[in-house]
């Protein structure tokens, strides 16, 4: 993932794109799972299946996190 210089030689480029992939990794595994938890339960009014469908996919999500984290890695560079 990020290969990090030797002892404490951490650019300010490297600090960066770590921050920038984490907020748009955080940004994947959250948003898709509440719009749909938040459509189903609007539109159906059952909370327990927007719960079900939400957890379900972010989970699913969290299940490709290192393949999502490497492909972003390497858009950043």
């Amino acid at each position: 993932m990020f290969k990090f210089p030797k002892k404490n030689a951490v650019t300010p480029e490297v600090l960066t794109k770590f921050i920038w992939v984490s907020t748009f990794m955080a940004m994947i595994f959250a948003l898709p799972s509440i719009a749909l938890f938040l459509g189903i339960y609007f539109s159906t009014g059952n909370l327990i299946l927007g719960a079900i469908v939400g957890f379900g996919v972010h989970f699913i999500i969290l299940a490709f996190s290192s393949r999502i984290s490497r492909f972003l890695t390497e858009l950043m560079s």
